[in-house]
């Protein structure tokens, strides 16, 4: 029912100036809703504050976004820190400790030695380890190596040392003992124990080395070298040349024992090695001194039964009339290769056709004469069949003769012809006979100058053997000499300068360190997986998603508020009880005008009023994708909100399926809209059936009985004519109607009013079905004005006025308020 103007003159619109200043505001977003949906490009969302660039701006939202994953999941945060670092500690306290011995070696840099090639006056010696790297890391790998560790083994039978290979070190502490020694507050080892005395190794000790093709014995050493060799360091101190070593282990005495050990193998083993080479170069010495001796003497006598065999009596090449002979044959042969080679080409040639006849031409004169004769018996044919015919005898006699003629000189061809090519042939056979018999004797003289020349260089040869082995032994009994010096005294380059004592506190595990980085690793995993769990989240949470992932305008965003003091919705007693489905009605009066929720809704009718160009929308429809997202309650409000500026309102109850505002405004559903539509009823009796709610001034059109075909009647031209008749008498009109994904009514509503609300639960309804309802309007051609956040966790850093609101609107925590949603 349409209000009387001093009705509406007597309410005072409830329209704040705060509320000006958000419509002043939001202007400039919501102007271009009334182009047509399809002209409006979709939203950018390119912001900059401060002068900051969009690159800045995404680095911060994204920050953003993981500290807001990281609040919100902080219980998750939290507990898998604890676990992680708890099961580190518990691993690291039962983990033993570990010391580490340290000892140092000095490698000097050897001379050259003489007996290998080099003479005393050129040995050298470095000054700095950087001229001789290669040298240096060679000791350092040596001193790493699985045959040097391999000896420390069986010298202190590590194979068959439980304190080795079992350590006791941490062996009869508990759990709970080695937490407090992790913490500082277990005993620590007496002086006496580890001020134990340790054994080194000595020369006669010290066990032999393992050869290469004992496989067994590799294989059984080769678990414990693998051990030694995980455990030991090696490390260049800088500008020295000093090796520092450093061997790892649960016991003390054992670490300083076998670094020891290593450190004494590998002087002893040095020594053994520089004696080894010299000893071995004596023995090859004097090996090959005998066997050069021997060789020299036998080259002698074969160099004189050589030459006596070849009968060589002079190597000098003008004394040598084999090369003589060999000369003249030569040049002979090439005479008769060119005469060959002239016989053949002009063999050669004959045997192409025509070419014999043509050298036959000159020499056959009987076939001349024959050509002759015949061409003047052609003559005188041709003068008699100018007077006679062919059957003439005198003309047969003629052709008679020519035929004659013609085989004659036939026959004198051929002849000439085959004198020529038989000529030819007899030149070229004897030609190549000449030359095979030349070639013969030439072959012959050059395997005699051959052989002799080949006598000649191995003579030559056996000389230069004799002589090169002579020089050799000359240079082998020098060096022989050289080595008899060097074997009286070898010096060793490399010295122990500090061995190894018992060190008296451990250096690992760290576990200070192995905490910290646990906690920081399940920290960071923490966080990662909150922000994961926050990407799987297919729900809407903010009007930011709504911007982004609906490209719709938020119109409002409606709080969840919780625990919060009782809102007085109706004066009546009535309507503060409970109706028989259980629902609380959610009307709000302007009593609580101060509360977030009130100011949310001023918000939404502030964004309502500015949804379209030239005009506030006078018809609404008020949907949702699913049920129970709070559109019922997100209609009466907004019904309520409009009438507080003084305007007539109706708001109408479309949803003909599970119809609520009856209850809400405790009316009486026999007669409504499926009345109106299901009936021909005039203008007069339509606003009839339209009751009118005295405490909240809304008037009310409540969906009636509910229909078998409630699609049928929306749909159809009663339902226009009901709108036109409608807004003639009522300012603004809001439909209640069911959730898109279920049924199709309120997309055939959406075709008769002026724009649609979609209602969306926070934190509860999934993009992917907001989506496709978006779509489904847009597809009848539906004007959407945007979206009301419903029932949204607000945070303070989310909305602004959540905070001013909330230290004025104070709530007890024993009564629920919650928004109940349909």
């Amino acid at each position: 029912m349409k209000e009387k103007p001093s009705e509406r003159a007597n309410k005072t619109p409830d329209v704040t100036s705060q509320e000006l200043q958000t419509v002043f505001d939001i202007w400039s977003s919501v102007k271009g809703l009334s182009k047509p949906r399809e002209a409006v490009p979709p939203p950018q969302y390119s912001y900059s504050y401060d002068g900051e660039s969009e690159s800045e701006q995404g680095a911060y939202s994204r920050l953003h976004d993981y500290l807001r994953s990281a609040r919100k999941h902080v219980w998750l945060i939290l507990g898998i820190v604890t676990v992680v670092t708890t099961l580190v500690a518990v691993y690291m306290a039962r983990q033993p400790d570990v010391y580490e011995a340290r000892a140092g070696i000095q490698v000097d840099l050897e001379a050259t030695n003489s007996a290998l090639g080099s003479m005393k006056s050129n040995s050298f010696i470095l000054s700095v380890p950087s001229q001789d790297p290669t040298y240096f890391n060679t000791q350092m790998q040596i001193l790493s190596s699985a045959g040097l560790l391999g000896r420390v083994v069986k010298t202190l039978d590590l194979e068959h040392n439980r304190a080795f290979t079992n350590p006791q070190s941490a062996e009869s502490r508990s759990t709970w003992e080695s937490l407090k020694h992790m913490t500082g507050l277990g005993d620590r080892k007496s002086e006496a124990q580890q001020s134990r005395a340790v054994e080194r190794v000595g020369t006669d000790t010290l066990a032999p080395p393992t050869s290469r093709d004992d496989l067994v014995e590799i294989n059984r050493l080769s678990p414990y070298v693998e051990s030694l060799q995980a455990r030991l360091s090696v490390k260049q101190m800088s500008d020295t040349r000093l090796i520092e070593i450093r061997f790892k282990h649960s016991d003390p005495q054992v670490s300083a024992k076998i670094l020891n050990a290593i450190a004494d193998a590998f002087v002893y083993s040095n020594l053994e090695r520089k004696t080894e080479t010299s000893d071995k170069a004596g023995d090859f010495l004097q090996k090959r001194i005998i066997e050069l001796q021997t060789e020299i003497r036998s080259s002698e006598e074969r160099l004189i039964n050589y030459a006596k065999n070849n009968q060589i009596i002079s190597l000098d090449p003008n004394q040598n009339t084999v090369v003589d002979r060999l000369s003249g044959l030569n040049k002979q042969l090439l005479e008769a290769e060119n005469e060959r080679k002239l016989a053949e080409a002009a063999f050669r040639a004959s045997l192409t056709p025509g070419a014999a006849e043509a050298l036959a031409e000159g020499s056959a004169k009987q076939a001349q004469e024959a050509e002759t004769k015949l061409v003047d018996l052609k003559q005188k044919r041709a003068d008699l069949l100018v007077e006679y015919t062919e059957k003439v005898p005198e003309v047969r006699a003629i052709d008679e003769q020519i035929a004659a003629m013609e085989g004659q000189a036939k026959e004198s061809r051929a002849k000439a012809v085959n004198v020529v090519k038989t000529n030819l042939e007899t030149h070229y056979r004897e030609s190549l006979a000449r030359e095979q018999s030349l070639r013969s004797a030439f072959g012959k003289q050059r395997s005699e100058t051959l052989t002799q020349n080949e006598a000649a260089v191995n003579y030559r040869i056996i000389q230069q053997e004799i002589a090169t082995n002579k020089d050799l032994l000359d240079g082998l009994l020098q060096r022989s000499k050289e080595n008899d010096v060097i074997m009286a005294g070898t010096p060793n380059n490399i010295h122990v300068v500090d061995y190894a004592t018992v060190p008296k506190s451990p250096v690992g595990p760290k576990r200070a360190q192995s905490l910290l980085l646990a906690s920081l690793v399940a920290l960071v995993f923490g966080v990662a997986l909150s922000r994961y769990l926050d990407y799987l989240d297919d729900t809407i949470h903010s009007s930011d998603d709504v911007e982004k992932m609906l490209r719709l305008p938020a119109l409002a965003v409606i709080p969840a508020i919780r625990n919060s003091a009782p809102r007085r919705l109706l004066t009546s007693v009535s309507l503060m009880q409970r109706n028989g489905n259980g629902a609380r009605p959610e009307l709000l009066l302007n009593t609580d005008a101060n509360s977030p929720l009130a100011e949310a809704y001023r918000h939404l009718r502030t964004s309502i009023l500015l949804s379209s160009a030239g005009g506030a929308p006078q018809s609404l429809l008020v949907t949702s994708s699913q049920p129970s997202e709070g559109k019922t309650t997100t209609a009466v409000n907004a019904a309520l909100i409009l009438e507080q500026t003084g305007e007539s309102v109706l708001v109408i109850d479309a949803d003909m399926r599970r119809p609520r505002l009856h209850s809400v405004f405790d009316l009486e559903n026999k007669r409504g809209l499926s009345t109106i539509l299901a009936s021909k009823m005039s203008d007069d009796e339509m606003l009839e059936v339209i009751s009118k709610h005295e405490p909240s001034g809304i008037n009310v059109l409540t969906s009636g009985t509910i229909p078998p075909n409630p699609a049928e009647l929306l749909g159809s031209d009663r339902m226009d004519d009901l709108i036109k008749v409608l807004k003639e008498k009522f300012t603004y009109i809001v439909f209640d109607s069911p959730p898109i994904a279920s049924f199709t009514d309120s997309v055939l509503i959406s075709s008769f009013v002026d724009g649609v609300i979609l209602v969306v639960h926070g934190d509860h309804a999934s993009r992917a079905i907001v989506r496709r309802s978006k779509q489904v309007l847009e597809d009848v051609g539906a004007k959407i004005f945007g979206v009301v956040l419903n029932n949204v966790s607000v945070r303070p850093s989310d909305y602004y006025y959540y905070n001013y609101y909330a230290g004025h609107y104070q709530h007890k925590p024993d009564e629920d308020a919650d928004i109940a949603l349909n």
